[in-house]
């Protein structure tokens, strides 16, 4: 069976090109997935959908490639699961269709450069981290709670009779989440008293 998937990146933007593309190419408008999504954001719920209602033998169509994929690592790892599923990914304005050997070499192409932009990302981070430390700058993320807000959650936390984790989120002003990064368990305590709803 053929699907069709379209994206538009905001809401005031026209369907119309693609949707008659997919048209042309016999697929059923109620086979025509859509998302409004920009392509960089991750997610895109009706993509998300077609692709775990394919079955082996579907064909899905798009106008183009960037209509699809997020980045170039999206791209192949979508292309990968479809080529293992069995289901071909035909891509009407550029001409590409996994139906052929040339596509499939294509596909293998991105895959190649993919994995090249994976590691020359690590590389270029592992090169800025070991730069930082030569210059003795620590890296991560500066900590939430100063010393001394830690040592005072963590006391008003053994207090006896406990305080609720909300209420000493609000004396320190910082989130619940945030706590919890900091607080040691006192054994002595029963866990379900520390939550403060």
């Amino acid at each position: 069976m053929d699907f069709g998937y379209a994206r538009v990146s905001t809401p005031d933007q026209n369907l119309d090109h693609q949707l008659d593309i997919l048209a042309r190419q016999g697929i059923d408008r109620e086979n025509v997935y859509v998302d409004v999504s920009s392509g960089s954001r991750a997610a895109r719920p009706e993509l998300d959908r077609l692709v775990r209602i394919l079955r082996p033998g579907d064909v899905l169509h798009v106008t183009r490639l960037d209509r699809l994929s997020r980045s170039v690592l999206h791209l192949v790892t979508l292309g990968a699961e479809l080529r293992e599923r069995e289901i071909d990914l035909v891509v009407t304005e550029q001409g590409l269709t996994t139906r052929t050997p040339e596509g499939r070499a294509m596909f293998h192409m991105l895959a190649v450069l993919a994995e090249l932009q994976r590691e020359l990302i690590l590389a270029n981070t592992r090169d800025g981290l070991a730069a930082a430390r030569a210059r003795g700058k620590v890296g991560g993320r500066k900590p939430r709670l100063t010393p001394k807000q830690a040592e005072l959650a963590q006391r008003l936390y053994n207090e006896q009779p406990p305080r609720p984790v909300r209420e000493i989120a609000e004396i320190i002003g910082v989130p619940r989440s945030t706590l919890y990064g900091y607080l040691t368990p006192d054994s002595a305590l029963p866990s379900d008293s520390r939550e403060g709803h």
